[in-house]
């Protein structure tokens, strides 16, 4: 590669994110769907978010409703000051956005538009809704259990009719909001697998809860008819709060990584400048662009659309979307694409796709596609869960009819016993309660799990494929090799350099910058747009200097080398020459002996050139290395290592990772990887150690282990129990207890995973460099 170009002074290396919208862009109305919705029965009035920044304590709240309840138009504002957002409920005929974003910035803080809360509004409904239902289960449980207690303990005689009824109507009494509040999701579920003629987990569940608290009922107002004598309240409840329990820890992981494609889409900016044919200029919505409109784009603003640079030059960053580590020179008549950075000057491009049809939404699409793919192990499990609960059905309704001569009340309670038994309680336990415990080890080495059943898939995983740009390097470059003309020492070339160097925020200036020692200041520093950087040397004799690009410098590229280059020069000619190459990131090595002790296939897949990707992945020690890979070809090659037998786990943190990342069997994102890559990843490893990676291969091993013990638990449970509640040997209420049993077995034996040992693997992972407020320490 030729000499990296310097950006002017003063401007960011990179755009992370779109400037926020102007304020009078958001009172068009057609921008208003994008943060709220309009309030049913409510004519004219809106529902909308503001993210609001500067939020530092709960007066900061109450300072924000005052100063937006009074605004006209108005009637409602609630301000969440733990996830900085305000709700605001307004009448679209006397008020506007633009004035809530206004009185912010008088208040002293800033807003902007946050769409994403109203997509959240129905998720944090549902949890709350599901958490109260769990707590009154659980709390019912344990009173209906104190009710029980004496009738399993007392002696014949020991309690008189009339109060063993006084406890049983307690009991029914507080299993009565357990039924019909706790219960409803199952009832639900299975009302509508019935409505649609097939059989899922909640119909033998509903089916167990009804029979038992019916024959329960029954027994409680006509303690001496055919069902009396005996309930099972403490069963139902206790039944119940196991259920919940495990809904609840799966329905919080499952929201946590909703709205995951919501924050790929707004990368790009809300609105832009379009100019029109007379020269004027107005900011419009992105949405609103057409094909041949002319955009004005600033300095570290990003692209809304693919086009053509029809004047100015500048520079370019495609790293999120090609893999591309070196920002690109654009210059008149060249090309940019949606979703990449500008870095240089301002540019005017004419738009030539928009929406779907650029680059950048096709890689929506198929990140999409490739994160809807259902994978095999998925697919076998749906096809032999419905023979299960058939089977579960079955053998209950044959115990039922069997036992139905002996008189209806031990038929029914030989049916739930072994509905309660066949319950797959520990089964479902078995690996919820050990992936649990694994990720809250992880979580305290500063490891995020994003999705428990990763752990089960890590085990697998026989090949790690890693990106190149931000996964195996930093974000900083590095000089690889300096070379002077005769008589200019190397640290006097440094020193030259940086003092030209530091004056500039381009990666190839911080990386010269980075590499000096001593620096000589340099006076009248000028830098030039895509070509470099001048400037005086004082002293007796003035020396003016250039660095850049060797057209910049009047000298000749490196023969020999495709590193990237940047060339020093005086009044004399040509200085000294440096290589830059990025840098690997802190702890690689290691990592990369930490995998090969476990036995794991290693490559490397990226954007960026053969050259530089072969050269990279051989100084991490890894031997399989693709370069010139776009999104479409990693997932290709993916996906034909799965075809060939292959279990792989992708390691990247840039947006072209994102469908790689969903379509590999395991995905690991970096601590400062995007959030698209974050979104779209079972595993984030915070402080971005490699050898992060090993640690969590390694406990996936532990996890199956465990898990496959506690299957095997769970399984002769069932073969042990099973035959003794369908011979009438066990009644509800030890069904119950030894489901509680097998169930407390599970959690115990998971609970060995919340250590991590120092064992193969895992050395060279430092905890400690990832604690950080929030996190406990780790306990050994």
């Amino acid at each position: 590669m030729q000499a990296a170009v310097l950006p002017p002074p003063g401007l960011p290396p990179r755009a992370e994110a779109p400037a926020a919208a102007p304020s009078h862009a958001l009172d068009d109305p057609g921008e208003w769907e994008s943060f709220g919705r309009p309030l049913a029965g409510r004519e004219g009035c809106w529902e909308s978010y503001l993210a609001i920044e500067g939020i530092y304590c709960a007066g900061c709240s109450l300072t924000i409703e005052h100063a937006l309840a009074p605004l006209p138009g108005v009637q409602q504002v609630d301000v969440n000051g733990s996830a900085a957002t305000a709700r605001i409920v307004w009448d679209a005929a006397q008020g506007r956005p633009s004035q809530w974003l206004a009185a912010l910035e008088r208040a002293g803080y800033r807003g902007l538009p946050a769409g994403d809360q109203l997509q959240a509004v129905p998720r944090r409904q549902a949890q709350r809704l599901l958490l109260w239902r769990w707590l009154v289960a659980g709390f019912c449980m344990m009173q209906v259990m104190m009710y029980a207690v004496p009738a399993y303990v007392a002696e014949p005689g020991d309690m008189t009719p009339d109060v063993a009824a006084l406890l049983n109507w307690a009991a029914w009494l507080l299993t009565l909001p357990v039924l019909l509040f706790s219960c409803r999701p199952f009832f639900s579920s299975a009302w509508r697998d019935l409505r649609h003629r097939r059989i899922g987990m909640d119909v033998p569940v509903s089916l167990g809860i009804l029979i038992a608290f019916g024959a329960s009922t029954a027994a409680t107002f006509d303690p001496t008819g055919p069902l009396g004598g005996e309930v099972w309240y403490d069963s139902v409840t206790m039944f119940v709060f196991f259920l919940l329990s495990g809904r609840l820890l799966e329905q919080r992981l499952r929201d946590r990584t909703a709205g995951a494609l919501e924050a790929l889409v707004r990368r790009l900016p809300d609105t832009v400048e379009r100019v029109a044919a007379d020269g004027s200029s107005e900011r419009v919505p992105v949405r609103r662009l057409a094909v041949g409109d002319r955009i004005r784009v600033q300095p570290g603003a990003v692209f809304p659309a693919d086009g053509e640079v029809l004047q100015g030059d500048t520079q370019v960053d495609e790293a999120l979307l090609t893999g591309e580590s070196t920002p690109l020179p654009r210059h008149a008549g060249q090309g940019v694409i949606a979703g990449s950075a500008n870095l240089g000057g301002v540019v005017l491009v004419r738009v030539d796709r928009v929406g779907d049809a650029t680059r950048y939404g096709q890689f929506v699409a198929l990140m999409e596609r490739a994160s809807h793919e259902k994978p095999g192990l998925a697919r076998l499990a749906d096809r032999f869960a419905t023979p299960f609960l058939l089977a579960v059905v079955a053998a209950a309704a044959g115990a039922a009819w069997w036992w139905w001569p002996q008189g209806p009340g031990h038929a029914l309670g030989v049916a739930v016993a072994v509905l309660i038994v066949t319950c797959p309680c520990a089964l479902s336990l078995a690996t919820p309660a050990a992936t649990l415990a694994a990720a809250g080890a992880l979580a305290r080495r500063g490891i995020l799990v994003r999705r428990l059943e990763a752990l089960e898939t890590g085990a697998e995983v026989d090949t790690v494929v890693f990106d190149k740009t931000g996964t195996l390097t930093t974000d900083r470059m590095g000089v690889r090799e300096v070379r002077t003309r005769d008589g200019v020492t190397r640290d006097e070339a440094l020193a030259l350099a940086a003092g030209l160097a530091r004056n500039s925020l381009h990666p190839a200036s911080r990386a010269v910058a980075a590499a000096g020692g001593v620096v000589l200041p340099c006076e009248q520093v000028h830098e030039h747009a895509g070509q470099g950087v001048e400037g005086v040397l004082p002293g007796a004799a003035p020396r003016r200097l250039r660095l850049g690009s060797a057209a910049f410098c009047g000298v000749a590229p490196l023969a020999g080398t495709d590193a990237a280059q940047v060339h020093l020069a005086d009044d004399a000619g040509w200085l000294a020459s440096f290589e830059l190459d990025e840098s690997l990131r802190g702890g690689a090595l290691a990592a990369v002996a930490g995998l090969r002790r476990l036995g794991l296939q290693l490559e490397v897949l990226s954007g960026d050139q053969d050259a530089a990707v072969q050269r990279l992945a051989g100084r991490a020690g890894i031997r399989n290395a693709r370069g010139q890979q776009s999104p479409q070809d990693k997932l290709d090659h993916v996906a034909g290592l799965q075809q060939s037998g292959r279990r792989v786990a992708m390691v990247g943190d840039g947006m072209n990772d994102g469908p790689v990342l969903a379509r590999a069997d395991l995905s690991i994102a970096l601590g400062e990887a995007v959030p698209v890559a974050q979104a779209r990843s079972d595993f984030i490893v915070q402080g971005g150690q490699l050898a992060g990676v090993a640690a969590i291969l390694a406990q996936a091993r532990r996890t199956r282990a465990v898990v496959r013990q506690n299957l095997w638990w769970a399984a002769g449970y069932n073969a042990v129990c099973v035959p003794l509640a369908i011979a009438g040997l066990m009644p509800p209420w030890l069904a119950g207890l030894g489901m509680a049993a097998s169930s407390l077995f599970v959690v115990l034996n998971a609970a060995r995973l919340s250590v991590i040992p120092a064992e193969a693997g895992t050395q060279g992972f430092r905890p400690g460099a990832f604690e950080r407020p929030g996190f406990p320490p780790p306990r050994e």
